[in-house]
Order: C-alpha cells, then sequence, then structure tokens
C-alpha cells in the first residue's frame, strides 16, 4: 500500500479581525414541553430544530459551526439560559477543529450559561482538535440558581494524532468555572505550550494526545456512587481515568489515546448518573461516534 503523504498545512495567518459566532439559546416549559423561546444565531454559528428523543420534557438542540474549523482570529460566543423546570442538553453537529494561527492572533471560544430554579442543562459537545502551531482560549462558565444542575464534559486532542502530527508549537488556555449564589463550586484552569515537558510528563499528558474532563455541580454524590463510577473504568482500557468528590457533585478525567475511548467512559458515567439527578436514564445522541 502506497502511502501519501499529508497535505502541507496552510501558513499562518496574521493579525486579522476574523469571525465571530453567536449563539443565544433560552428554554422554558410551556404546556409540559421544554422549547427554545428565544434564539438568535450569527453564521458561522447556527442551530438545528430542537429535537426530543427523550420525551418533550427534554430539548435537544444541536449547534453547527458552518466554518468547519477556527483559525487566527476567530470567535464564537455561546449564551444558553433555562427558565425554572425546563431540561436541555446541548451538543455540537461534529468535532471542533483549531487550525494553526499566531500568538497574536488567536481563536477562542466562549461559553456562558444560567440556569434558573429545578432546572438542568447538559453542556455535551464533540471533541476539540487543536492542531500543532494552534493558539486557542476557551472559556466555560455556569451560573446555578438553587436547585439548578449542570452537568457537560470537554475532550480534547493534541494534533492530529492519526496523521502522526503532534502539538510541537502553539498554546491551548482552558478556564471552566461553575458558580451558585456567588461561590464557587468548581473553578479548574487548564494550560498547555506545544513541545513543553507537561506532554510528556507523568503530571501532565504523559504522552498520550487527549485529555478529557466530565463533570456534575449542583447535585451531591454519595461515598458509595464515587466508588460505582470508579468500576465503570474498563480494566483493558489504555490510559487512565480517574474519579473525584466535590463539594456539590463529581468530576471525572481522562488522559488517554482516544476520545471515543473518553466519550465512551463519560457516557457510561453519566448514565449511571442521570436517573439520580434526574430521575431519567440517559439516551446516547445519535450525533455521537459510536
Amino acid at each position: 500500500m502506497v502511502q501519501l503523504p499529508s497535505p502541507s498545512p496552510p501558513p499562518l495567518p496574521t493579525d486579522r479581525a476574523g469571525w465571530l459566532g453567536v449563539a443565544h439559546l433560552t428554554y422554558a416549559v410551556e404546556s409540559g414541553r421544554c422549547i427554545p423561546t428565544q434564539t438568535y444565531t450569527r453564521a458561522p454559528l447556527r442551530v438545528q430544530r430542537p429535537l426530543y428523543p427523550e420525551g418533550e420534557g427534554l430539548c435537544h438542540s444541536v449547534l453547527v459551526h458552518t466554518a468547519g474549523g477556527l483559525v487566527g482570529g476567530d470567535r464564537l460566543e455561546v449564551e444558553l439560559a433555562t427558565a425554572p423546570q425546563a431540561q436541555v442538553l446541548v451538543t455540537t453537529a461534529a468535532a471542533s477543529k483549531i487550525y494553526g494561527s499566531s500568538a497574536e492572533s488567536p481563536s477562542s471560544q466562549t461559553v456562558e450559561i444560567t440556569l434558573a430554579p429545578g432546572s438542568c442543562l447538559e453542556w455535551m459537545p464533540q471533541e476539540t482538535i487543536v492542531f500543532n502551531q494552534a493558539h486557542y482560549r476557551q472559556q466555560l462558565r455556569v451560573v446555578l440558581a438553587p436547585g439548578a444542575v449542570w452537568g457537560g464534559w470537554e475532550i480534547t486532542r493534541f494534533g492530529r494524532s492519526a496523521r502522526g502530527e503532534t502539538f510541537e508549537r502553539g498554546q491551548w488556555r482552558s478556564q471552566l468555572e461553575v458558580w451558585q449564589n456567588d461561590w464557587p463550586l468548581w473553578c479548574d484552569r487548564q494550560q498547555l505550550v506545544g513541545g513543553s515537558a507537561p506532554l510528556h510528563s507523568l503530571n501532565g499528558l504523559a504522552g498520550y494526545p487527549v485529555v478529557g474532563s466530565f463533570a456534575l455541580l449542583g447535585y451531591s454524590v454519595e461515598a458509595p456512587d464515587i466508588e460505582a463510577l470508579r468500576q465503570l473504568w474498563p480494566q483493558e482500557q489504555a490510559g487512565d481515568g480517574g474519579v473525584t468528590r466535590l463539594q456539590s457533585g463529581v468530576l471525572c478525567r481522562y488522559r488517554g489515546p482516544s476520545s471515543q475511548a473518553a466519550r465512551r467512559w463519560f457516557v457510561a458515567v453519566w448514565q449511571y448518573l442521570r436517573p439520580h439527578y434526574l430521575g431519567r436514564p440517559g439516551a446516547v445522541s445519535r450525533l455521537w461516534p459510536r
């Protein structure tokens, strides 16, 4: 079999304004059905029509990035809000691709989530692929009213490892925060510089290209359930997984070779917890790769 050479990466863009993609979505319950009551999008972001694979009480929304990826200077701004008792799952149509850019013109994504009392929103996008030479910043902030629950995951692949690409140059920054009553429930700030020691350190990625976090906040998980979640990690699976009990929730970490393996484990954790905090089983989105 003849192996074709990988295409040369596009030249890094110089400082540019970039595209600003916007999605503002608000959800409420009307006549027993959870519906988007306000929807505003600006290209290259758009939202598909609402889906109800779990019944009318829980709305599934799919965000689509029509440009196919972020280059230097591109920004995405997502705002999600719920009215009392609304139940929502938000995912993305495909993996997010972060192309090479200069340090002076990074790409970025900001997600703001505001949840009313008794509501629940699950933020479960497909993975983010950070190409070599990319400079990318992501920020997610969640504000919970009393009685609200948020669950979500982030899965990130550094380099197109299927092509043998590693993350030798660039920078990735991530800031995740969950607040309730002006009190931080969980704050997680991470940074990775291309070609740096943490890529191979045992305290970093340990040579693996994929990392991921799944968190549930606003619901207290008991010690026996923490142990049950740890038992869900497949013993034969490559990589490492960990489960930590938070003051008002739980945090699961993954590092390993496969974004699909990370998602499968997070889905297993989610399906175990879902009946406890939402009183219903978790139906896997048909968009998530098996």
